[in-house]
Formats: C-alpha cells, structure tokens, sequence
C-alpha cells in the first residue's frame, strides 16, 4: 500500500459550469476512500488554485456541492504552480520530510508518459512508484486535452530537462556560502581545492547541501548533483562538461586519461589542459597531486583499505611512468578525512595499520582500535619518495576531522549510509 498519494490536477480547468465540482468531488472522495487509510500523505498537485467560490445564481444543490468541496479539499495538500518541476520537486520535499518512498500517482491517461518523464527526472531508485488512471471524466472541456502517445520524443523530454534544470537554478543556496579550501603549494599552473557541505541546494539532512554525488540509494537525483557542480564550476573556474571522478572500489586501480577506462578505479592522472578530476570523500581522503614541472596531476580516493592497497604511491607512479615527472617535483595535498578521534576498525582489519607503524594505532588491544589513515598516508608517501616538506596534511581546514565537524564536512561514520559526499579536484589551466 502506497504511503504517499499524489493526485494529478495539473490540466484541469475547473470552472462554474454545473458538473466540475461534482464530479472532481466524486474523484476526491474516492481517492480518500481506498488509499486514505494507510497514506501518510495525500497530495493534489494542480497549476493553480482549485477554488469553490459559487455565485449567487446557483442552486443550493451546487451551494453544497461546493461547501463539501472546500471541507474536502483541507484533507489534501494541495501544490500549485504553473511550472510542472516546481509542483513536483515542492512534493518531493513534503515526501522526504516524512521520510516516505512508496508513491501512488493517479493521473489522467493522457499525461501519465509526461508524468513519468518528470518524476524520472527528480526522483531516484529509493522511491517506489505505481500509476493509477484518473477514471472519471470531468465534462464540459474541463481537462486540457493532449495527444501524448506512450511515448516522449526527444525534443519534449529536452524541453523537460531545461525546465527541471531552470527551475533548480533559481533556488537559493543553503546552509551558507559555497567554500572551497585551497592548499598554497600547488601552483597557479593548476585550479584546484576541497569542498565543504555549504552552498548547494540539496535539502536531505544527511545530504544538505552541497552534496555532490548520486546513486540509486540516495535520494537526491542527478540533476540536483548536477546543479551543485555547476555552481563549483562557476566558483572555481571550471569546465563541467570536462569533469570526471574516480569510480570508487576502495583499491588501488588507477585511470591514465586518454588511455582506456577501468570500470572501476580509485585513482585518476592527466596532463591534459582543461579537463577536471575529482576524487570523493567522506570520511575516506581525497587526495590531490601536482607536478609544476610537467605539469601533469591527479587525484586518489584513500579509504582504509585503499590506504594499505597503497592507492597514493600508485597514483604517484603512474605520474612518472606517463608524463616523465619526478618525485621531488611532486606536491600532495590531503583533503579533510576522519580523523583518528573517530575512526574504529575490527582488530584484524587494524593488524595492517600496527604493522605499517604502531603510531597508526590507538587502543590496538581493544575490539576496535582507533586508526589514523591520513599519518598511515603519509608514512608511505615518504617511504615512497615524496619529500615531507611536499606533503600538506595538517594546514587551514585540512586538517579537521569529518565525523566531528558536521556544519562543515559530511561523514559517513557519522550520518550512516545516506551520507553526502565532498570532493577534493584538480585541473590544469588552458
């Protein structure tokens, strides 16, 4: 049974003329009948006001009509706006609040494809959908008719994407000003930096709200990913449309750009002008390398695991191998992490971080020791040739551990698995 039920008025034009309150009413009471008693939320989403104003030249019969209309209609939440992808984002909202993924949507037969496309669009795989045709028949032209086929052809689904993308442009940003954290030993030869979680639009608590990636356990969707690398793009001075991350396997596997891509990898070099590479994190480090010399650079997802697998070292050794560069030249920055305060793993698992260096460790005797992946990152950094002078690790916001600093970083080890996700990128000026 459906926890949200959404009632698709949008191409309705009602009206004074003798059968619309009727019959709209007789669809309300029905829809209140079978899904009332196990929704938590019933929603009508219309282009604008349903009103149930009469004028004096109507019966009484109507007069009630329109009384038991307006009584009805306080049971619904009612969205209105002339814009299909403000309605439905606005109702996207209301679900989420509630914490509700399983959506009825009882639609008029005509618009249930244009519906699809919509909800295709601004919601994930969480939610579970089922359509139901909207069976009565409001008489007297009272339906905006359409010749929708079962079909969107590419123009209409276009036109969809650019008011869904518009619409999200105009929303204001949250939680405060887009921040991104810059290292001063990488050179102006390169626009790089780390984010935090402030200046975006995604609302999710967990997520909001500059989350920045999407998956089909998460609710935000794509374009509101989207939209918040946008504005980074804008910030930083970017090109979106070159923007690549890693394809997280929490590894060592490392894409050479140009060359062919892995399915997964958790580490990305190039030394070509213009195209940005990202590595995610949240509560793993993002790791940022730059050569000023050959001008070449990279990026590494360094989980725990990804740590021991030595994703950092061979993310250097592929900046040597391909582009001639040398390990004096290089500069490594490691982005915000969890930090040793916070972060627990099973002794076993913690049994490679002691034999790496004790100082990696706290507590090892205990179930669950507390482990610092960013000294563990350090120490093969060095151990593999980088000048500890070429590490930055500790300054400005750097340093600061995820999990402890909730207004500034998103964590998993905090907010559980619908955690949102910084970055931490790099490109080479044009």
């Amino acid at each position: 049974m459906a926890e949200a039920v959404l009632v698709d008025l949008f191409g309705l034009k009602l009206n004074s003329q003798k059968n619309s309150h009727q019959s709209l009413l007789k669809t309300l009471y029905a829809v209140r009948y079978y899904c009332a008693a196990k929704a938590k939320f019933l929603c009508i989403m219309c282009c604008s006001n349903i009103s149930c104003e009469r004028d004096d030249e109507h019966s009484n019969c109507e007069l009630d009509t329109s009384t038991r209309l307006s009584t009805l209609l306080r049971e619904f939440e009612t969205v209105s706006n002339p814009s299909m992808a403000a309605s439905l984002y606005t109702i996207k909202q209301k679900i989420d609040e509630k914490n509700l993924s399983s959506v009825k949507v009882i639609v008029p037969k005509h618009r249930k494809t244009l519906m699809r496309a919509f909800i295709d669009q601004l919601f994930t795989d969480v939610y579970n959908f089922e359509f139901e045709d909207l069976q009565v028949t409001l008489r007297g032209g009272l339906w905006k008719q359409s010749t929708e086929g079962k079909t969107i052809a590419a123009q209409e689904l276009e036109a969809i994407q650019n008011e869904v993308e518009t619409y999200l442009k105009s929303l204001p940003a949250l939680k405060g000003e887009l921040t991104i954290i810059t290292s001063p030993s990488i050179s102006d030869v390169f626009i790089h930096g780390f984010t935090t979680r402030t200046g975006g639009i995604s609302y999710i608590p967990t997520l909001s709200s500059f989350n920045l990636f999407c998956s089909s356990k998460r609710r935000d969707p794509k374009v509101v990913v989207q939209e918040n690398l946008r504005r980074l793009g804008n910030a930083a001075g970017f090109n979106v449309e070159k923007f690549y991350r890693i394809k997280t396997d929490h590894a060592s596997d490392v894409w050479i750009m140009g060359k062919k891509e892995p399915e997964s990898y958790d580490g990305i070099i190039t030394n070509q002008r213009g195209v940005t590479i990202a590595a995610l994190g949240a509560d793993c480090i993002p790791i940022v390398f730059a050569d000023p010399v050959k001008k070449a650079c990279g990026v590494a997802h360094s989980g725990w695991r990804g740590t021991l697998l030595g994703v950092a070292m061979a993310t250097v050794n592929g900046m040597i191998a391909e582009y001639g560069c040398s390990l004096e030249d290089i500069i490594v920055v490691l982005g915000p992490s969890v930090g040793p305060c916070c972060f627990t793993l099973p002794r076993e698992s913690a049994k490679g971080f002691q034999n790496l260096d004790p100082e990696c460790v706290r507590l090892f005797d205990s179930p669950n020791p507390y482990v610092d992946i960013r000294k563990a990152t350090r120490i093969l950094l060095e151990r593999g040739g980088i000048l500890p002078q070429n590490i930055q690790d500790q300054n400005q916001d750097l340093n600061l551990c995820t999990s402890c600093h909730p207004d500034k970083f998103f964590s998993h080890v905090r907010d559980g698995l619908n955690f949102g996700t910084q970055i931490g990128f790099i490109s080479i000026r044009e």
